[in-house]
């Protein structure tokens, strides 16, 4: 299948466990999101589908193992970073659970206003600032990145601290990125090209060539 990402990420470890909450319509519209692709490269991570996850049964069982350190991707000024003070020592011998939320920006507020059993976890953010390479998906704020990215500089950032495994290489995650970025830009020309089927052939954003970046 042209369009399958899987032989750019090969599985690795990075001994941190990525849980991805996603919702039903990122799950059924987006095949080929990137929670997927992530999921795909990030060995014992998984994805947990739903909206309102307070007594979703996987994920409660996740919280509960004491064998984790949970913790919720989301920004804020309570939020751990990987080299913020305590945060090493707070997750100690545990292994650390990385949840995030898989979804449009519109669908994660009602996942967050509902699951009132994630938004209670430490949080976790980047120190580092980091601009999206997805170009051509508009997002709410130039700060926003996508799901896959989030992965791989927290795990950069976990490694500079000492916290994820030195010896695994997270580049896939982006290499695989950037295989999506140029395949659904080169699509999207065709389809302006008259070589597929254009469902945008009324809308102007959707007329233009779009130049694919040599990444």
């Amino acid at each position: 299948m042209a369009s399958c990402l899987c032989k750019f990420v090969p599985p690795f470890d990075p001994g941190v466990k990525f849980v991805f909450l996603m919702h039903p319509k990122e799950a059924k519209r987006q095949r080929t999101g990137t929670g997927r692709i992530a999921h795909a490269g990030l060995i014992d991570s998984e994805i947990i589908m739903g909206i309102d996850f307070t007594k979703n049964t996987r994920l409660c069982q996740l919280l509960a193992d004491p064998q984790y350190y949970p913790v919720l991707m989301y920004p804020g000024d309570d939020a751990w970073t990987a080299k913020k003070e305590g945060f090493k020592e707070a997750i100690g011998n545990k292994k650390l659970l990385a949840i995030i939320i898989d979804s449009t920006w519109f669908c994660s507020k009602k996942m967050i206003k509902l699951s009132t059993n994630i938004m209670a976890l430490p949080k976790i953010s980047f120190y580092g600032n980091y601009r999206s390479i997805f170009t051509f998906k508009r997002e709410p704020s130039p700060e926003y990145i996508s799901t896959i990215e989030s992965c791989y500089y927290f795990i950069k950032e976990l490694q500079e601290n000492g916290i994820a495994k030195s010896d695994c290489n997270p580049e896939c995650l982006m290499d695989a990125f950037k295989e999506m970025i140029k395949f659904q830009l080169q699509k999207e020309n065709d389809r302006i090209d008259g070589k597929l089927p254009n469902t945008h052939a009324s809308d102007y954003k959707y007329s233009k060539k779009k130049e694919i970046p040599k990444f």
